[in-house]
């Protein structure tokens, strides 16, 4: 029992050790992130980086297109005025004035050009707008200028008549050729930003719309309950998910298995532990009282066999323990079955003796596999015990291993304890069985399923009449 509570302990102690881990990873107390909130922030930022790259894009494009239509005007009306046939500018008092449009700023689409008409010698014979006058210079073409005692910013277009006897200049205000090209280019702009919240409000909706399936999956993984077999129900249409929910059922179904087995075990254990202890109380009671010396003695034989029994499953379950602790701490390695099975040969030939059988081994000399040896040595030496205590003395114990072109191994441990006699009946009665318990079966169930393998009974061969076959699956690629 202290090597059971070790054991258990030792589990105890991993689970909690590994509990706390996860504790680091995952507190209780605080709200896990939300996969909606990350997913919509990223799509967010995707879409802000996107649309702030577009508008800073478009107000560029619409300063520059603000600035060619501005040099146009001064272009086309330059070409405009020399083309026309005039000698000069109306006195101030008797010029027209610009039609006023309340609902237009004053650099809306109708600017403050200033005119400056000069002669073949470079004489100013008129002018006309609030521009100071510019110096006289030969050169034609646009240019930004600086003019007055402020030192205000101009942009001007100068250009010569085709007889090159007048040369005329159009000037707009720089400040003013600006705030159109900023206007422009706002209202350019404008709808984008209008547009970003609707967009986002758009794809929030649209994300937590096209997640809800998923909404609906979560609800129902925690609202399962492994203790009543729920299964998770077949109502999501969705592709990705599939693969999802049937993992899920698939892992819940071998749970439930787990669970009913795991049960159904802790039922017999419970069962056969009653039957000895009772009768090791009962016997213990009879011998406080007057017995006779004969009576005494089967009381105390009673007694230690009752012992036995409950110590043989004592130890049932201890082996059950350490096959799942060595699944749990100990790695797969380079194992030889044929060694395996000689070695416990070898340590219950002195058993098989006391019990008037013979025990034997079958197979190659050597039989290299990779596996678990605690495992596959605890797994053997069982069906070994359950051969010498269930078959009657003169049996023949054959301990065989072998592979199945290089896909499978197998270990099969036979006998032929059931032989008949010539008449039909048993040549010898088998023993009463010590217990009814198959522990023994479910240890080596589960180390057959540690090595993707499978347990079971065998078709016996003659001279055998009862044959149980491990069999263990092909080693992973590169063990």
């Amino acid at each position: 029992m202290a090597e059971n509570e070790g054991v258990y302990g030792s589990v105890g102690q991993k689970e909690t050790a590994e509990g706390a881990k996860a504790g680091e990873y995952q507190n209780p107390t605080r709200r896990p992130p939300s996969l909606t909130n990350r997913l919509l922030l990223w799509v967010l930022g995707a879409l802000l980086a996107v649309w702030g790259s577009f508008v800073a894009l478009g107000y560029q494009t619409g300063v520059h297109e603000a600035d060619e239509l501005t040099d146009g005007h001064l272009a086309s009306v330059a070409a405009l005025l020399l083309n026309l046939d005039a000698t000069g500018f109306r006195a101030p008092a008797e010029t027209t004035p610009r039609v006023d449009m309340p609902l237009l700023r004053a650099h809306d689409y109708q600017q403050s050009f200033s005119v400056f008409l000069w002669d073949a010698q470079g004489r100013l014979v008129g002018r006309r707008g609030d521009a100071p006058a510019p110096a006289f210079a030969p050169d034609a073409g646009f240019a930004d200028q600086r003019l007055g005692p402020g030192g205000e910013r101009w942009r001007s277009f100068a250009q010569w008549s085709t007889a090159r006897d007048r040369r005329i200049m159009v000037l707009v205000e720089r400040e003013e050729r600006d705030s159109l090209a900023e206007d422009i280019a706002g209202q350019m702009i404008e709808p984008g930003l209008w547009l970003l919240p609707v967009v986002a409000l758009a794809l929030g909706l649209a994300i937590w719309r096209g997640l809800r399936p998923l909404y609906v999956l979560s609800d129902d993984v925690a609202a399962l309950d492994v203790a009543r077999a729920g299964r998770l129900p077949a109502r999501y249409p969705l592709h990705e998910f599939s693969s999802v929910v049937g993992s899920i059922n698939a892992l819940l179904d071998r749970q439930q298995a787990a669970l009913a087995r795991e049960r159904r075990l802790a039922s017999e254990v419970a069962h056969e532990l009653r039957t000895p202890l009772a009768s090791i109380v009962l016997q213990a009671r009879a011998l406080g009282g007057p017995l006779a010396e004969a009576e005494r003695g089967a009381a105390l034989a009673r007694i230690g066999a009752d012992a036995l029994r409950a110590g043989h499953v004592l130890d049932q379950l201890l082996a059950l323990a350490r096959a799942s602790r060595a699944q749990m701490h100990d790695a797969a390695a380079a194992v030889d079955l044929a060694a395996i099975a000689r070695t416990a040969a070898a340590d219950y030939a002195q058993a098989a003796w006391r019990h008037g059988s013979a025990i034997a081994v079958a197979g190659p000399h050597a039989l290299p596999w990779h596996g678990h040896a605690v495992l596959l040595d605890i797994a053997l030496r069982n069906l070994i015990e359950n051969a010498l205590r269930h078959t009657p003395q003169g049996t023949v114990i054959e301990i065989a291993c072998g592979s199945e072109g290089g896909g499978t191994a197998w270990i099969e441990v036979r006998d032929d304890g059931r032989r008949l006699g010539p008449d039909g009946r048993a040549a010898v009665p088998p023993p009463a069985p010590v217990d009814s318990l198959h522990l023994g079966h479910e240890i080596v169930a589960r180390v057959a399923q540690a090595h993707g393998g499978r347990f079971a009974a065998a078709p016996a061969g003659a001279p055998w009449t009862t044959a149980w076959r491990i069999e263990l699956a092909r080693p992973p690629a590169g063990a």
